[in-house]
């Protein structure tokens, strides 16, 4: 089976990376839309090259490979790379031109980011993901979250959100044309919750918030430039080489999808930008209601880690004293940090005459006071936002929908 990729920004060439040594393909489509450098030689320079991972010999091989990509072909668009025929396309941006069905792809990975709207037609001028099902594609798995640009429309019912190990069996291979992967935010997310909704029930945590201290990524500036006309926020067009850039991040609404018991939880997710090419850290705030005979402590939550890592391939455990450049390359959606784990319980005082709902008094008719016994934990989850988290969990999908196709 062949694979086309869409894009060869840093998730693209990742994943290029990914499936050359991988080797599930036997052959990879990649659609560049544009004409780079002098040629297909600077098109396979940066291909090998890479200023966060290395040489792509040295990944695959070790640090004596030399050289794995050979036969580069101008004319034709053609390579091999560490064996396996890579075609690169330049003619077409829109999906809807992209030669797919010339070139028998029926399997496509959109990493471009800008086509996200799984609501929008194929035809539209600046293009749009179905476009790659017009062109030839029969699936297509998007490496970003879904976003809906039109307000009131709902999700497409040939559309899904998944994340391998979570909610994988979500996607029907008989209904679902479009699948997205998320983010490698909400994937290390979602292993970071899991564990503690199976074990300790979605009813019995109150509230929880997340903060994700994030490696730079190529929508920000090398240096200050002016905003755009219209432009809101201001802290995008600063120099990411020397500030920590507050932001947002979209995974409270993609864990939602891929978990829906967070419907239930109040939830808030924040972003923190920070100068360093990759390797990222969320800080997970959890409020449990617990028994003040025996609160869950420090011990219990990182033995759920403990076991859930025993059944997933996808979650590691550690006790080392980790820094994000310890991180890089690991392929795990989360490597949990258990030595910082940390847990407080304490009575909650609850005026009841302020609940919704409930009218009441004590007997000398002040408020009625109850305590609530609350646990407060706070838990690190490290991942690779690129190559080894993210790219490797998208490679999961990739392969295990490339199975179930006839």
């Amino acid at each position: 089976m062949k694979l086309g990729i869409n894009g060869l920004g840093r998730i693209g060439k990742l994943t290029l990376w990914h499936h050359v040594g991988r080797k599930h393909f036997d052959k990879i489509v990649v659609n560049l839309g544009r004409r780079v450098g002098q040629g297909l030689e600077d098109i396979a320079a940066a291909i090998e090259h890479d200023s966060s991972y290395g040489r792509l010999g040295n990944y695959l091989h070790g640090c004596r490979c030399g050289r794995v990509i050979e036969e580069i072909n101008d004319a034709e668009g053609t390579m091999r790379v560490n064996g396996i025929p890579i075609k690169i396309l330049r003619d077409a941006r829109n999906p809807a031109d992209i030669a797919w069905k010339d070139n028998g792809i029926r399997l496509v990975v959109d990493t471009t980011g800008v086509f996200t709207d799984p609501t929008a037609d194929a035809d539209i001028e600046r293009g749009a993901l179905r476009g790659h099902l017009a062109a030839g594609a029969e699936k297509v798995i998007l490496s970003a979250p879904f976003k809906i640009k039109s307000k009131g429309m709902e999700m497409p019912v040939d559309a899904v959100t998944t994340v391998m190990g979570i909610n994988e069996d979500d996607y029907d291979p008989g209904r679902h044309l479009l699948i997205s992967a998320a983010s490698c935010t909400t994937t290390c997310l979602s292993y970071m919750i899991k564990p503690l909704l199976d074990q300790l029930g979605a009813d019995n945590i109150l509230s929880a918030s997340m903060v994700t201290v994030h490696a730079a990524t190529g929508s920000q500036q090398v240096l200050d430039r002016l905003p755009n006309a219209g432009a809101t926020d201001l802290r995008k067009t600063r120099s990411i080489l020397n500030n920590i850039i507050l932001t947002t991040t979209g995974a409270a609404k993609a864990l939602v999808l891929v978990i829906p018991e967070m419907k239930k939880i109040g939830f808030i997710a924040e972003s923190v930008r920070i100068p360093t090419s990759t390797g990222s850290l969320i800080v997970l705030v959890l409020n449990i209601q617990d028994e003040i005979d025996n609160p869950i402590k420090r011990d219990r939550i990182n033995s759920l880690y403990r076991e859930f890592a025993k059944t997933s391939p996808y979650i590691e455990y550690s006790e080392a004293q980790n820094v994000s450049s310890d991180i890089i390359g690991r392929t795990a959606a989360t490597i949990i940090e258990g030595t910082e784990t940390h847990t407080r319980t304490a009575n909650i005082r609850v005026n009841l005459g302020r609940a919704q709902g409930i009218t009441c008094a004590a007997d000398d008719g002040g408020p009625a006071i109850i305590d609530v016994p609350v646990t407060q934990a706070v838990i690190y989850g490290w991942y690779d936002n690129e190559l080894g988290s993210y790219t490797n969990m998208l490679a999961e999908r990739t392969v295990s929908v490339a199975e179930k196709m006839v």
